[in-house]
């Protein structure tokens, strides 16, 4: 893409945000005893769009395009405004109310990159970073059969806060392919970069 949508995004300002006008997120003070019976404080966040009847926030999805030159693992670049940065991420969304883990996975992939794909592996709870939030997924595997005329020429369906390209990367090169984007300024996403690492060692250690 010669002008990408998201690459117009500016950073404009950041100001203190009052738990009683956020919307997605808020702070909170845990009160907690630590082995030693001393009791400690500690801030954090909260989402607050989880299903009260689900126990994820979201999924990531991981999807791998059989292509003839190789697999190749199935990212988007997405700006995001906490680190005024383009992130390469893997597809992901927020679960509905009423889905479960997989539908919601074939639904945001569709959604997201336009693909039609079928899950066929869940991974246990993950959380993000539960030193700062609560935020937590499973990671959906999603297989894509590229013979399918609905995955010839996929048209993502994104909502109009949604400016999102979609690209392939080489799975025997992701590791080395993360470290040239973010040598042009992009961020990576944990979970692209553990699933790089993943690659690397396997490879290391002959699995």
């Amino acid at each position: 893409m010669s002008d990408p949508k998201y690459a117009k995004s500016k950073f404009i300002s950041k100001a203190p945000l009052e738990n009683n006008n956020a919307k997605w997120t808020r702070l909170v003070l845990t009160t907690y005893s630590d082995p030693n019976g001393v009791e400690r404080t500690w801030e954090s966040a909260e989402r607050q769009t989880r299903p009260p009847t689900c126990d994820v926030d979201g999924v990531g999805i991981v999807t791998v395009l059989n292509k003839p030159t190789g697999p190749e693992l199935l990212l988007q670049k997405q700006y995001r405004p906490p680190i005024d940065k383009v992130v390469i991420e893997v597809p992901a969304g927020l679960i509905d109310a009423g889905e479960t883990i997989e539908e919601c996975a074939v639904r945001e992939l569709k959604e997201e990159t336009g693909y039609v794909g079928v899950a066929e592996q869940t991974s246990p709870v993950m959380f993000n970073d539960p030193g700062l939030c609560n935020t937590n997924l499973n990671m959906v595997h999603v297989r894509v059969d590229m013979s399918l005329p609905e995955n010839q020429n996929p048209k993502p369906e994104l909502e109009d806060n949604e400016f999102i390209e979609c690209f392939t990367l080489p799975l025997d090169t992701l590791f080395a392919e993360l470290k040239r984007l973010e040598g042009l300024g992009y961020a990576i996403d944990a979970r692209v970069g553990t699933l790089a690492e993943g690659i690397e060692l396997a490879k290391k250690l002959k699995l």
